[in-house]
């Protein structure tokens, strides 16, 4: 029940960036287009908390946003999301975004100055039923699932049916890490 007038968002992907301007703005909710992470378009000190989720992000930005005592709460998906099941189709593809770990982004909120009050990484299980289901999953995540069709992947999806007819599933793992830090307050947070 946070008030609206004391709510801001941004938002750079363009179909989205429509529907949030139709929906959060009626709402009275400040809304800005941002396509770039390492520019957000608010005044210094603006926030005295910062939510993202699953959106790009530059720490020293963040820590240029937040009023001294403000905290900043990210989860992200890590770079060994969905990677063995992405294995499993598309063997030789590189991982998209091996920098996306809680060991590599860690220090670089420690490097623009936060302090860290929780960091968690965590692997869980993804299973898939129906062979149309994962293909349907592999289509729409596309950033992952690089180049995939059915045609392309064919071979190994006529595979993957067989093991799931004989074991009742396939199964792979999606990648999370969380940080919750705080901008110092007082002195500290001005020196940086």
């Amino acid at each position: 029940h946070h008030p609206f007038e004391h709510t801001a968002a941004t938002e750079g992907f363009p179909p989205n960036v429509s529907l949030c301007r139709e929906r959060l703005t009626t709402l009275g909710i400040d809304f800005r287009e941002c396509a770039d992470p390492a520019h957000i378009p608010f005044e210094n000190g603006r926030f005295d908390i910062v939510l993202n989720r699953h959106g790009s992000y530059g720490p020293a930005e963040l820590y240029r946003l937040l009023k001294a005592g403000g905290m900043v709460i990210t989860q992200q998906v890590g770079a060994q999301n969905d990677r063995a099941l992405v294995q499993m189709v598309l063997p030789e593809l590189p991982m998209p975004f091996p920098h996306l770990t809680l060991a590599q982004q860690q220090p670089r909120f420690e490097a623009a100055g936060f302090e860290i009050l929780r960091a968690e990484e965590a692997f869980c299980p993804i299973r898939f039923f129906d062979i149309g289901a994962f293909v349907w999953f592999a289509r729409i995540i596309e950033w992952e699932f690089i180049g995939f069709s059915v045609e392309k992947c064919f071979t190994r999806l006529l595979e993957l049916q067989q093991v799931v007819e004989q074991r009742g599933f396939i199964e792979g793992s999606i990648h999370r890490f969380l940080i919750v830090a705080r901008k110092p307050s007082g002195n500290a947070a001005q020196s940086k």
